[in-house]
């Protein structure tokens, strides 16, 4: 009885979901098939600056910016558990209080582990 009540309901997001979806697909599909297509010299040239690029597009970053990006990415994740704490420090008590000091600790030794082996600088 349950289920029946539930696919009821969601039916209609069920079929708004699949209608939205086909004609996203069939307004590319027929743009890509109606569409105009003339490549010529003015089209392909690069607009950024107006200047034909010398050399390969492609350039390798190094491994450090990757491991920033990470690390930047792993402690923002982190502060993101600070706000539903915050909202419910009160109901939490002295319990909540230290578990968040315990986990602020982890990240803090965490940081200053990256900090110390150099991962933050940028050369």
């Amino acid at each position: 009885m349950l289920l029946q009540e539930l696919l009821r309901d969601y039916l209609p997001i069920a079929i708004l979901l699949f209608v939205a979806t086909g004609m996203a697909f069939a307004m590319v599909a027929l743009g890509h098939l109606f569409g105009p297509r003339r490549d010529g010299k003015a089209k392909l040239m690069p607009y950024e600056s107006g200047m034909t690029p010398i050399g390969s597009a492609v350039r390798r970053m190094p491994v450090r910016y990757y491991l920033i990006a990470v690390l930047f990415v792993l402690f923002d994740i982190e502060v993101i558990f600070l706000l539903p704490w915050a909202v419910v420090l009160r109901k939490l008590g002295l319990f909540g209080l230290i578990e968040m000091l315990v986990f602020v600790t982890i990240l803090l030794v965490g940081y200053i582990y990256v900090w110390k082996k150099g991962a933050l600088e940028w050369e």
